[in-house]
C-alpha cells in the first residue's frame, strides 16, 4: 500500500459549528433525564445562550430541545413505524417528497467484481482528501469510477480515520488530491446539489455479502429507519442478522450508503463506526431536512 505523505496544515478545514453541536448532543444525550437548560449548555461552551441557539439551529434546522426529541428512542420507533413493509417500497410510495425524495434518487452505484475485491485494491488508485462537512471532517475517497469511501473524523483524528479506511484495500495506491475529491464533498453534503437527472456515481468495494447488505441500505428512504433483521430478510438470509450488523459496520461510504438508518430491533441506535454522537447528529439532521 502506498500512502502519499500529508501536510498537517491542509488536513483540518475551517468551520467549528459541528464541534459545538457535537458537544451539545453529547451533553443532551448523556444527561437527558435532567434536561439541561440552554443557559447551562451555553455557559459550559463559553457562548451566550443566543449564540448557542443560533449556531445549533443554523446547523440542524432544529433547536437543541427539538433535536433532543428527534433522537429519542420513541422517535426512532416512529421512523420504523412501517417496518413490516419490504425495503423495496420506495420513498415515493411512502409519500415522501422534497429533499428526502431527491436523496433517494441522487445515487447510482456499481460493484467491483469479486476478482477486483480479492486483489485487495491491487492496480487501483484511490484519491483522497479531507473536507468540511455538517458532521465533522469528512475523509473522501474516489476512484476513476466514482466515490469509493467516505469516513468521518473529529479534529486531530484525520490521519487515523484515513488509515482505518486505507487498510481495507492494502494493495491500492493512495494519492492525496483535494481538488479531485472536493466535487464529491460538495455533491454529498449540499441538498441543493442532489439531482436525480445527474446522480452521484458510487463504486462499492467489498465481498458479495457485504455488497448485498450495502445495496439494501440504499433502499432505506431518507428520514426512515429499519432493523438489521429487516435487512437480513431483504437479502434473503433472515437468520443472518449478526452478519448483517457486521457488514453494516464495514460500510465504507458513510452517509451516502446510509448505515446510520439501521437500528436495533427495539429502535435503539446501537453501534456506529464513527461514533453514536455522530449517528444521532445525522439522524437529527435528516429529520430536519425531511421535515
Amino acid at each position: 500500500m502506498t500512502i502519499v505523505p500529508t501536510i498537517e496544515a491542509e488536513i483540518t478545514p475551517a468551520g467549528a459549528d459541528y464541534e459545538v453541536v457535537r458537544r451539545v448532543i453529547e451533553r443532551l444525550t448523556e444527561d437527558y433525564r435532567t434536561q439541561p437548560q440552554l443557559d447551562d449548555l451555553a455557559a459550559e461552551l463559553g457562548l451566550s445562550p443566543t449564540q448557542l441557539q443560533k449556531t445549533f439551529t443554523r446547523w440542524a434546522g432544529l433547536s437543541p430541545k427539538a433535536f433532543l426529541q428527534a433522537v429519542t428512542l420513541d422517535h426512532a420507533r416512529r421512523l420504523m413505524r412501517d417496518e413490516n413493509l419490504p425495503l423495496l417500497e420506495t420513498s415515493l410510495e411512502l409519500g415522501l417528497s422534497g429533499p428526502g425524495r431527491l436523496h433517494d434518487l441522487f445515487v447510482t452505484h456499481e460493484a467491483m467484481s469479486p476478482g477486483e475485491w480479492k486483489a485487495r485494491g491491487a492496480g487501483l488508485t484511490i484519491r483522497y482528501g479531507f473536507h468540511d462537512s455538517p458532521f465533522g471532517i469528512a475523509v473522501v475517497m474516489a476512484t476513476d469510477r466514482g466515490l469509493a469511501g467516505l469516513a468521518f473524523a473529529d479534529q486531530g483524528g484525520e490521519q487515523a480515520a484515513f488509515e482505518d479506511m486505507a487498510i481495507r484495500w492494502p494493495n491500492a495506491r493512495f494519492e492525496q488530491d483535494q481538488a479531485a475529491t472536493a466535487p464529491y464533498a460538495v455533491r454529498v453534503f449540499h441538498p441543493d446539489r442532489w439531482r436525480a437527472e445527474a446522480p452521484l456515481r458510487v463504486v462499492l468495494i467489498g465481498s458479495d455479502f457485504q455488497i448485498r447488505v450495502w445495496q439494501a441500505l440504499l433502499k432505506i428512504p431518507f428520514g426512515r429507519a429499519v432493523t438489521y433483521s429487516d435487512i437480513a430478510c431483504d437479502i434473503g438470509q433472515p437468520t443472518a442478522s449478526r452478519a448483517v450488523g457486521a457488514a453494516v459496520g464495514r460500510n465504507p461510504i458513510s452517509f451516502v450508503v446510509p448505515c446510520h438508518r439501521a437500528l436495533g430491533k427495539s429502535g435503539a441506535l446501537t453501534g456506529y463506526h464513527w461514533g453514536l454522537t455522530r449517528k444521532r447528529a445525522i439522524l437529527g439532521w435528516e429529520t430536519a431536512q425531511a421535515g
